[in-house]
């Protein structure tokens, strides 16, 4: 984005990156995100998160409220448009007991997550859309992304045969490049008010056999109450 626009990059780490202002700090610390203040910005593009399992309360604060007070503090500078980083995790997708409620799994699917990571995100979503309504001249776009891949890494093909050990963010991974792609086309989108959720993954489900067989596989009697037409059309 650096070749098109003046970027600068915020994060806890020192960082070198060509052609960027490198910020060092925590967004969740008011005296950190101070080192901002003298800065013109536009466009927010937010990524951090604390991801992983067993750290509910970590996730909670950072996630949600980290989030609330990094949005509050550029609100108040004059921006008004913001892309979030959210993940297919906030429909539930990393539970081994998820099962979606609608296929393919809309944008708006609810959040059926009890891992923490999932409902975090979701909850950063719904904050999303309380900022919205408390100040209608913002544009929060949040992507819930899928997995994410490098480039050069080779793609694994699913197939209905055991061992199932994936979830469904592994069907659809998105390339790197095309996660990058996707937050740029939001940023550079002309301001539009209001809250906008979308799922961003790949263009392909990476399966060896068809979706049908590979989920019926997969779910076993649950996969009867799933609707699969949608892989089943000619």
């Amino acid at each position: 984005m650096a070749e098109k626009h003046d970027v600068i990059g915020m994060s806890r780490q020192a960082t070198d990156v060509q052609g960027i202002t490198a910020v060092q700090g925590d967004f969740t610390s008011p005296d950190d995100l101070a080192q901002l203040d003298s800065l013109e910005i536009d466009v927010l593009i937010h990524l951090a998160a604390v991801t992983g399992l067993d750290r509910e309360e970590e996730q909670l604060s950072v996630n949600v409220l980290g989030t609330r007070r990094l949005l509050r503090h550029l609100i108040e500078r004059g921006c008004q448009k913001f892309v979030l980083a959210s993940s297919i995790a906030a429909a539930g997708v990393l539970c081994e007991d998820f099962r979606p409620e609608q296929l393919p799994i809309p944008d708006e699917h609810p959040c059926l997550d009890s891992q923490g990571y999932g409902f975090s995100k979701y909850m950063m979503e719904e904050l999303a859309r309380y900022t919205c309504r408390q100040d209608a001249t913002l544009d929060i776009i949040a992507i819930r992304l899928c997995g994410i891949m490098p480039d050069d890494a080779a793609r694994t093909h699913l197939s209905a045969q055991p061992p199932f050990e994936w979830g469904m963010s592994y069907l659809s991974p998105l390339y790197l490049s095309d996660a990058a792609r996707c937050f740029t086309m939001a940023a550079e989108a002309q301001l539009k008010t209001g809250f906008r959720l979308m799922n961003a993954a790949g263009p392909h489900s990476c399966v060896v056999d068809t979706m049908s067989e590979v989920m019926r596989a997969r779910y076993g009697e649950d996969a009867a109450g799933l609707d699969l037409s949608y892989y089943e059309v000619a």
